[in-house]
């Protein structure tokens, strides 16, 4: 069974969406000085970085940016360091998708080991069904989905191209 690649969102599209993301987190973390962005790493960590660069353009927000690296398919087995302390401060994690929460939940998981001010998710793309109890609080768009259906976010370079559903 040959699978089809259905646009859902163009370059155009993914601008509109990542500048409301970042309005979104200046309008909740507008009483802070700094936050932190932790992008998974690959897709999430240059959704992170373009996030950083909107946020820097329309607040006077100190952003600091973060990768985690996590095995994706086995997130279970992934060992995460932070490169940096963060004990404190105002945490976004941010992703490309949010498909079946599984990646998210086990980033979330060496967070809740630090006293933190705050955490938050970011994710450019939620997928309704998602099969573990994680909702993400900014999200650039939701799609309702069968459980066989992927989302796929494609980037070229530090530039997020375009979403797809498979």
């Amino acid at each position: 069974m040959n699978k089809t690649k259905v646009l859902i969102l163009d370059k155009e599209r993914i601008h509109r969406k990542l500048q409301r993301m970042a309005y979104e987190i200046w309008e909740e973390n507008s009483n802070e000085h700094e936050i932190t962005l932790i992008g998974i790493d690959g897709t999430g960590a240059v959704l992170a970085r373009n996030l950083s660069k909107l946020l820097q353009d329309i607040s006077p927000l100190k952003v600091e940016l973060l990768t985690f690296k996590i095995n994706k398919r086995n997130p279970a087995e992934t060992s995460i360091n932070l490169e940096q302390d963060v004990k404190g401060k105002t945490l976004i994690l941010v992703d490309d998708v949010a498909n079946s929460g599984k990646t998210l939940l086990y980033a979330l998981k060496p967070l809740l080991s630090i006293d933190l001010k705050k955490v938050m998710i970011a994710v450019l793309v939620e997928r309704k069904h998602k099969a573990f109890p994680v909702s993400p609080d900014i999200v650039g768009h939701s799609v309702a989905t069968t459980l066989q259906e992927r989302i796929e976010v494609e980037t070229d370079q530090d530039e997020i191209v375009a979403a797809y559903l498979q």
